[in-house]
């Protein structure tokens, strides 16, 4: 990769001890750039050891170094506190204060060929090095033949100069080049993962270049590789980096050709194509930042990104038939039969249905087709990918629920994904060690799970606006977040769960934007226990009125006995009517119903009910108001108070909260 030509600019020199070493005064500092002290005989990095029958030695392990050692490499050493002017004069001071200037051995590697070359002298302030050939000729070709001529010629071509970056130390047991292996890494991983050949020409030269690109973007590598950020959006951040590193060309190119006097008609062109060139190198650098900075890589990223990785849905099998889809690691014959008379005979048994075997889960829930099943036998299956469902299918578990389990073995998405107009998971347990939006996510469309198991280590399950969950008898524990986070438009059915050691149980989303509607909440007899938190927690912005209270909300209401009612949604008033007054907006009807308890539920735990009520009665009432009141702002005189209505919760009773560490039920205001 080439480097930019700067010119040399006066700058802070870096203080550095010892000939070839970094200051070693940082006694409890263990950066991988202060590896070697000066005092301590042999080399302190790893050896790595090429494979096969190679005639080239071994070089240093240094690509394999964590996020602190070059965060503070970079910071410390090489880069400081610079403007984007200066970073090639910073580099190669840091270069002549580090590396060796001659007499090491290094192995010069391209696309084409790998071959042993001396180190003769480094031209520090152009990042290369003059190198001669190690005879005889220890090399290895890719896709061709060199001999030694040939790679003299290519020498003597090049005036015997490489790029540093191009460069592997020769591994050495004494130590006495830890430094310069460690030095040349850097550069090279500057080079390739951090630096940009538009970053010299960035109008904020004023700024310190560590601050605003080098730590953001170094973030992000390691993001990337920890598998922290979705698939999606990592493969559209490198295609916004082809497509910007392809414009940022055509622009050098016009404006290299441009005459600096010329007025001709072609150059008069030339500059408009310029100029729009330059407008889109803008809209792409932008959202190159949104991506590179950690918070709008969250904030605008993830929600313009969520879903796009998701497989599209195929539809019905164009022959027409259905496919039952059997997964099993092994099977004796005794469980096939039981198989067959208990589930296959007597629900699969139509002439429309096939039959198709599998070992790997995965791959029988992403061969189906709109209608097929898939059932899973008893077995512990290992899967590395997300399970995303783009058709309505059923997906269930043969057995016990503990016998059926489905572990995810690394990192990376949502371990279950769905996206199905209508699908159903039932009898299964899902084990989840590290994922990005948590072990389930319904991102649209509805999904029904019933009798599962969750055991997740992020964020539990995900209902996403203008999504459907239904959730059945389940058992979810262990997030380090909310169990379930229901997002604002959304459909949330919970019933019979047991929610417990989580971060919080079951959190509720209120953005700020007034057209976003709040969710409909059905809570009918979970057990929410055991969380750090609280059981249930809305999420809700700031409001200058909350100061009156939550009485003053449902006396508007008229449902001052709130704790004692059951919600009916979708029933309108008659002030809903055309010709009444608009100003109100009735959001529900109420009616005494009394609450019928099967169980032994105290004083204590009703309250935990009564207070989500009470809560998203005053919630919802105050944000149909202002969506009320925005609409007529629009000239949308007319607002249909029946879907208004739907934002109500449905029902939510007999549900109980214990021993969570802040209460049943808090809000938290932003």
């Amino acid at each position: 990769m080439e480097t930019p030509d700067t010119p040399q600019t006066p700058h802070t020199r870096l203080d550095i001890q010892g000939e070839a070493g970094l200051s070693q005064d940082e006694g409890d500092d263990d950066s991988g750039t202060d590896h070697n002290a000066g005092d301590s005989p042999g080399t302190s990095l790893q050896r790595a050891e090429r494979v096969g029958d190679s005639t080239l030695p071994d070089v240093f392990q240094t690509n394999h170094l964590l996020f602190y050692e070059r965060f503070k490499a970079y910071q410390d050493y090489m880069l400081g506190d610079c403007k984007t002017s200066e970073v090639k004069a910073f580099v190669s001071d840091y270069l002549e204060k580090v590396v060796e200037p001659c007499d090491w051995q290094a192995v010069w590697s391209t696309e084409v060929f790998d071959v042993l070359v001396e180190v003769m002298d480094v031209h520090y302030s152009e990042l290369k090095a003059r190198v001669e050939l190690v005879v005889p000729l220890r090399c290895e070709a890719r896709g061709c033949e060199l001999s030694e001529e040939a790679m003299r010629d290519l020498l003597e071509a090049t005036q015997h100069t490489v790029p540093l970056h191009e460069l592997h130390v020769v591994y050495d047991e004494s130590g006495d080049f830890d430094q310069t292996a460690l030095a040349v890494e850097h550069l090279r991983f500057f080079y390739k993962h951090i630096w940009r050949k538009w970053d010299e020409e960035d109008e904020d030269d004023d700024f310190d270049y560590f601050v605003r690109c080098v730590e953001p973007r170094l973030r992000l590598h390691y993001d990337v590789l920890e598998d922290r950020v979705p698939a999606g959006l990592v493969a559209e951040y490198h295609a916004l980096l082809t497509r910007c590193a392809q414009n940022f060309q055509e622009f050098s190119n016009l404006r290299n050709d441009l005459g600096s006097d010329s007025d001709s008609e072609l150059d008069n062109v030339s500059m408009v194509e310029g100029l729009r060139l330059c407008e889109q190198m803008e809209v792409l650098k932008r959202k190159l930042r949104i991506i590179e900075n950690p918070l709008l890589r969250y904030v605008l990223g993830y929600k313009v990104n969520s879903g796009q990785q998701a497989c599209r849905a195929k539809g019905l099998r164009p022959t027409g038939s259905r496919v039952v889809h059997v997964v099993s690691s092994s099977m004796t014959v005794a469980q096939l039969t039981s198989l067959m008379s208990d589930k296959l005979c007597p629900d699969f048994s139509g002439d429309e249905f096939e039959l198709q075997f599998h070992s790997d889960p995965l791959e029988a829930v992403h061969s189906c087709y709109q209608g097929d099943v898939v059932i899973v036998c008893p077995g512990h299956y290992l899967v590395s990918g997300s399970i995303r469902i783009p058709d309505s299918v059923e997906v269930e578990g043969f057995g016990l629920t503990d016998e059926v389990v489905i572990e995810k073995t690394g990192k990376g998405d949502t371990f279950v994904e769905s996206t199905a107009a209508n699908a159903k998971i039932s009898n299964l347990k899902f084990i989840q060690h590290d994922a990005i939006e948590g072990i389930l996510c319904v991102r649209q469309g509805k999904l029904e799970m019933e009798n599962c198991v969750l055991q997740c280590e992020t964020t539990g399950v995900i209902v996403r606006t203008s999504a459907q969950l239904s959730m059945n008898m389940c058992d979810l524990y262990g997030s380090k977040g909310a169990g379930v986070e229901i997002y604002p438009g959304s459909v949330c059915c919970l019933v019979g769960n047991g929610i417990h050691h989580c971060k919080e149980g079951v959190l509720i989303k209120d953005f700020a934007d007034e057209l976003d509607t709040m969710p409909r909440i059905t809570m009918v007899n979970n057990v929410i226990h055991n969380n750090e938190g609280y059981g249930v927690i809305l999420v809700k912005p700031a409001d200058k009125s909350s100061q009156q209270g939550l009485l003053g909300a449902c006396d508007e209401l008229k449902v001052s006995e709130v704790p004692k009612l059951v919600a009916h949604v979708g029933e309108e008033s008659d002030q809903s009517k055309p010709g009444t007054n608009q100003t109100e907006v009735p959001l529900i009807v109420v009616e005494e119903t009394p609450v019928e308890v099967h169980y032994a539920t105290t004083p204590e735990l009703m309250e935990g009910n009564d207070a989500i009520k009470q809560e998203l009665v005053a919630t919802s009432a105050k944000k149909s108001r202002r969506r009320r009141a925005s609409m007529q702002e629009l000239g949308l005189t007319q607002v249909d108070d029946n879907l208004l209505s739907q934002e109500m919760f449905v029902c939510i009773q007999g549900n109980q909260f214990k021993r969570n560490g802040k209460g049943g039920f808090g809000t938290f205001q932003y």
